[in-house]
Parts: C-alpha cells; structure tokens; sequence
C-alpha cells in the first residue's frame, strides 16, 4: 500500500496545501474518461429535446 505522506514527485517546492489540494483535483478531473467526440453522439447531445418535451402536461 502506499503511504498517505507520500508527495508525488510533481509537487514544486513550496507548494501550499491549497495548492496541493487543487493540483490533485485538476489531475483527478484529467484521469475521468472522456464522453467521444464528434460524430453522431455528439450531434444528438447538441440537438438537446424537443421545444415542448419538458412540459408534456400542455399537449393534449
């Protein structure tokens, strides 16, 4: 198991604990898989929903 105190060789001199803590965030955000690009899926995310489709108690 790896040691919790451990730094990673990364960390600059003098890094603050916010800074620690924000330069861990932003490489945990970098390691999430990524939705695909381009093509069809995105096509179908930009077209978003129908104009009515959120209050469908309006329609008969």
């Amino acid at each position: 198991m790896t040691d919790p105190n451990d730094e990673t060789p990364a960390a600059p001199e003098g890094e603050t604990p916010v800074q620690k803590a924000l330069r861990m965030k932003n490489a945990k955000l970098d390691a999430r898989p990524k939705p695909p690009r381009g093509g069809r899926f995105q096509r179908e995310q930009a077209a978003g929903i129908a104009a009515g489709a959120n209050r469908p108690w309006t329609h008969k």
